[in-house]
Order: C-alpha cells, then sequence, then structure tokens
C-alpha cells in the first residue's frame, strides 16, 4: 500500500495499477470506494459499468495535476495529451482534499 500526498499532507491510502490488468480493471465492480487509485500510463479513462461517479485527476511525469474532473457513470473522457497518468477517488474526495490543476502530489511507499 502507497500514500497519496500533497504539500506533505497525506490525502489518502493510495492503490498503484500499473499493470494492464490492474488499469483496465480501475474501480470496476465496486459498489464505492475509500482512498485513491493511480492508474499509471494512462491519458484517458471511462466509466463504463461503474456503479458510482469519480473525480479524475490527469497528471504529468512530475506528478502535476493538469486537469481534474467528476465523471459520472457510463462516459467516456478524452484523452488529456500531456497526462502520464490518472488518479481516481469517489466523488467529492478532491473537494475534500481540495485537490486543483497545478498541485504537485506525491506516493509514498
Amino acid at each position: 500500500m502507497a500514500w497519496l500526498l500533497k504539500d506533505g499532507e497525506v490525502l489518502a491510502t493510495l492503490d498503484v495499477a500499473s499493470s494492464i490488468v490492474a488499469r483496465s480493471r480501475g474501480l470496476l465492480g465496486l459498489d464505492s470506494f475509500d482512498g485513491a487509485i493511480l492508474l499509471s500510463s494512462t491519458r484517458a479513462i471511462h466509466t463504463l459499468g461503474m456503479r458510482f461517479p469519480i473525480d479524475v485527476a490527469f497528471c504529468d511525469r512530475k506528478l502535476t495535476v493538469i486537469s481534474v474532473t467528476r465523471v459520472p457513470p457510463y462516459r467516456i473522457c478524452l484523452p488529456r495529451l500531456k497526462a502520464r497518468c490518472v488518479i481516481e477517488a469517489q466523488a467529492g474526495a478532491f473537494e475534500r482534499w481540495r485537490l486543483r490543476s497545478g498541485d504537485r502530489l506525491e506516493v509514498r511507499a
């Protein structure tokens, strides 16, 4: 398990999905999710088959947030060309964490 941090403050526990299978599965099949998931090597996401809306942060290689959006179930997001990874959490988490474009994140194991 890892931790997601912003400015040295722990935001949430973090699952890191680095394999193709783990990235494809993401949060599918869950009724809710406490924490966040990092989808590495990803520029776009979908919520087809999701049971709840999610907050999505598209990040560059340095984990700087490029854009933040909320995605309801059964939607497809257009790719963000500068993104190299995506962080997903249950809708409302980013508001609690005050996560915005331009924020620099950190992952600690």
